[in-house]
């Protein structure tokens, strides 16, 4: 018997176009270079007799089968995206493709990057449009103050300045 889980909520189907980029080149890569090189590799496996103990034709099979799975998500997901290229008709106000400016109680400073759910690093400040603070930030304004719930607890932070260069292109 398995575990049930709830399914996943939906994330919000928005993408910037360089992310939109990154999960076609993804696919493309899959299907034109990994999955055909693999494919050799399981034909290859399977000439050599038993394929119950034949640890090439397993493991290969396992990873056209990671591929295939890859791939039907990707095709999927790229089309039920929706691109944002453009910033938004208010540029003074947060939205999708923004990168905001806060700051803490402490006055320490940080630069957050609102993006789609497949394009999230932590590293670099791009975070989800469906994270607490993400939907926190929404429709705020410079000098607006903002309060979501964290791990650590409720935080307050203050926006200090919003642009679009990463809808522009210029990242």
């Amino acid at each position: 018997m398995s575990r049930y889980r709830p399914p996943r909520p939906q994330s919000a189907p928005y993408i910037t176009a360089a992310g939109a980029a990154a999960l076609k080149s993804e696919l493309d890569k899959l299907w034109r270079i990994e999955r055909p090189k693999v494919t050799d590799a399981v034909r290859e496996a399977a000439k050599n007799g038993d394929r119950s103990e034949n640890g090439d034709y397993i493991y290969g099979k396992k990873r056209l089968r990671e591929i295939d799975s890859r791939v039907r998500y990707l095709t999927k997901r790229l089309e039920s995206l929706k691109v944002i290229s453009a910033p938004p008709a208010e540029p003074d106000k947060i939205f999708f493709g923004a990168s905001v400016t806060l700051e803490d109680e402490e006055g320490s400073f940080q630069t957050l990057h609102i993006v789609g759910a497949d394009e999230i690093d932590p590293k670099t400040g791009k975070i989800s449009i469906d994270a607490p603070i993400a939907r926190a930030l929404l429709g705020k304004r410079i000098d607006d103050e903002i309060q979501y719930q964290a791990p650590a607890g409720p935080q307050v932070r203050y926006v200090t300045a919003i642009n679009y260069q990463l809808l522009k292109g210029n990242n």
